[in-house]
């Protein structure tokens, strides 16, 4: 009988496979940028595709991308061991965006959006560099649904996260191969496979 683990990877398994084939994510000859913050979403997103690497009829690259930003108590090595002992190809750079963000910003503001503009800044140069046409972020089904909230209360618009998109200038597509899944069994599937995650703090 499969256990527990087996069949949660399945089923998520499944769930990345339905959208790959629905919304068209990957192609043949695609190079992925798999952006691997260190949560729950993005280590099982970048497990999912690998896993989808292996079993269509069809070839991809996978480049795991992981960005330390210097946030203070950062834990130096984790991410660089784990994707060395999975033989994942991977590129982990620092670039203090932390410091940035306290500079720019009041001491009570929030920093999740400039944050995250300077981040993706870093992304988009990053898969530049490497020769990526694909960049894949781990958002999943509850991010989407939120989305979705916010946009009808503050925006008066019914625009969820969609599952791919291409960036203004043309040169990407963004896909977001975990758009078909739940939050609580990503967080589950992460406990059980014990990730290292590393918190944002």
């Amino acid at each position: 009988m499969p256990q527990p683990l087996e069949k949660l990877r399945l089923r998520l398994y499944n769930r990345v496979k339905r959208a790959s084939l629905d919304f068209g994510l990957l192609r043949p000859g695609d190079h992925v940028l798999a952006c691997l913050s260190g949560g729950k979403a993005s280590y099982t997103m970048l497990s999912l595709l690998r896993q989808l690497q292996g079993r269509v009829p069809f070839e991809f690259r996978i480049t795991a991308f992981h960005l330390d930003q210097a946030q203070p108590g950062y834990p130096v090595g984790i991410m660089e061991s784990y994707l060395q002992d999975q033989g994942i190809a991977h590129v982990i750079l620092r670039e203090d965006t932390y410091s940035v963000v306290k500079e720019k910003l009041r001491p009570d503001a929030t920093p999740c959006s400039l944050c995250s503009r300077l981040r993706r800044g870093i992304i988009y140069t990053q898969a530049r560099q490497l020769g990526c046409n694909k960049i894949a972020l781990g958002h999943h089904r509850d991010d989407s649904l939120e989305t979705l909230l916010l946009n009808m209360f503050h925006a008066g618009k019914m625009q969820a996260m969609p599952a791919i998109y291409t960036t203004d200038d043309g040169e990407f597509e963004v896909i977001r191969p975990l758009i078909g899944c739940a939050e609580a069994e990503i967080a589950t599937f992460a406990e059980l496979q014990c990730y290292p995650i590393i918190p944002c703090n």
